[in-house]
């Protein structure tokens, strides 16, 4: 048995351009128009995202006299490292490291236990008012925290359960300066944020077809074995990106921290302090009192920003694929 092969005549672009009466040519010029825009686009904002963190990292190498020295514009003429070693110093930068990371990642793991189930909660079940308390969610995403700032630290100036440990002790408890605060806000869902997460995870779990619960309900599972065994399997992709921007937010976090942590040293509140406490280190190391100028301030400062956002751009490039593919199950759009 013989097959008959045919053969394939390669027709040149010109030919197929001349019988199509021109579009070929139209069309591909149109092509490279638009990849020459989308390139000249793309590299403008990625520009525009990357060009600030450049002039950064360029100050933060340079001496004082590089600062003042109209020959010196990206590259530094004179390279030092004392900058970093300098704010690392003032910062306490080993220590808020530790305590930013441990705070940072057991408020985003307590966030997101809470949120999991509130949002779960919300997408699945009926209850009394649930209009109305999913409304009080959203407020929490549209109204400042700066609002209620001074109702909280009220409350937890003089914290009390119904009265039981003020007839206990005699006074309430000042809970102002510690933790506590922030847990019981996040574990309570009224952390930083703890809205969205709470709408992102409710959106996810009402995308799921009710059929997967109700054959797990025919097989003999209960409510808590269906989300436990079912369904939190299936949320993998969203509790993913609600944790990592828990993270990322809280790491940055300086109102809440500030207000609830002052007493903690975290490199968000260290960072906010770096340009008043640089005299007073450049003082002790020197012996001399000098005023710190605004050039070299700045610097100092552009280097504290460096060392509090590195440990995040490594987070990231470790996570950036697991992040990217949660990002696209979860339908976030970005």
């Amino acid at each position: 048995m013989t097959k008959n092969k045919s053969n394939i005549v390669k027709v040149s672009f010109w030919e197929r351009n001349r019988k199509s009466g021109g579009y070929v040519l139209k069309k591909k010029l149109m092509d490279i128009g638009v990849s020459i825009a989308r390139f000249i686009l793309l590299f403008g904002l990625c520009f525009l995202i990357l060009q600030p963190i450049f002039n950064k990292i360029s100050v933060s190498f340079m001496t004082e006299a590089d600062l003042y020295s109209p020959v010196v514009i990206s590259i530094p003429q004179h390279f030092t490292t004392e900058n970093y070693k300098m704010a690392a110093d003032v910062m306490n930068y080993s220590k808020g490291l530790v305590n930013t990371l441990v705070i940072s990642f057991t408020i985003a793991v307590v966030q997101i236990v809470v949120c999991t189930l509130v949002g779960y909660g919300f997408a699945r079940f009926k209850f009394p008012l649930k209009s109305f308390w999913f409304a009080c969610v959203m407020l929490t995403i549209l109204i400042p925290p700066q609002v209620i700032s001074n109702s909280l630290y009220l409350h937890f100036k003089f914290f009390d359960i119904l009265g039981i440990i003020k007839l206990i002790k005699g006074v309430p408890l000042n809970l102002n300066g510690s933790p506590v605060p922030y847990y019981l806000m996040s574990a309570g869902c009224m952390g930083l944020k703890n809205g969205l997460y709470i709408y992102m995870i409710r959106q996810f779990f009402r995308n799921i077809p009710n059929d997967m619960e109700e054959a797990a309900y025919v097989d003999g599972c209960n409510t808590v074995r269906t989300f436990f065994t079912i369904m939190l399997p299936e949320a993998k992709p969203i509790i993913t990106s609600c944790f990592l921007f828990a993270f990322v937010w809280q790491w940055t976090d300086g109102f809440y921290s500030k207000m609830f942590l002052g007493n903690t040293t975290l490199l968000s509140t260290s960072l906010a302090r770096l340009v008043d406490g640089l005299a007073a280190y450049l003082m002790r190391i020197t012996g001399v009192q000098t005023s710190v100028s605004v050039a070299f301030s700045n610097c100092i400062l552009a280097t504290g920003v460096l060392m509090l956002i590195a440990p995040l751009i490594i987070l990231y490039l470790f996570a950036q694929r697991q992040f990217v593919e949660s990002i696209s199950a979860s339908g976030i759009k970005m």
